[in-house]
């Protein structure tokens, strides 16, 4: 059998001379950069949402064995044990969910499907 020739996939260069793909070595060229794409992107506006997000992941971790209720979507209401949340929260891992069919043991709920959630 003779072998079958494969294509080779060739991501293009980036806007500078140097090759560098779209980034930048300088640092502050980047911040430049960053702030003429997202003219709204402050320093100010930076800090607050790093504290936002701060103070969710601390909600996140206290957050741990505490009886929690999910509203989703589709306008189901289902009651859980929160148990924990993946980095990015992407996912919610919850034990003893109670949805109108039943009770699940443990279940991960995908962040997308989620409307709101309390403790």
């Amino acid at each position: 059998p003779l072998p079958l020739p494969v294509g080779i996939l060739r991501l293009p260069r980036g806007p500078d001379a140097s090759g560098s793909r779209g980034f930048s070595r300088d640092p502050r060229q980047n911040s430049r950069q960053n702030s003429q794409l997202f003219p709204g992107s402050s320093p100010a506006l930076q800090g607050a949402r790093a504290a936002l997000r701060q103070r969710f992941l601390r909600l996140l971790g206290r957050a741990r064995g505490r009886p929690a209720r999910f509203s989703l979507w589709s306008g189901i209401r289902v009651d859980a044990v929160f148990g924990a949340s993946d980095r990015e929260s992407a996912a919610f891992q919850v034990d003893s969910l109670r949805t109108p069919l039943g009770v699940q043991g443990a279940a991960l709920l995908r962040a997308s499907d989620v409307l709101a959630f309390s403790l």
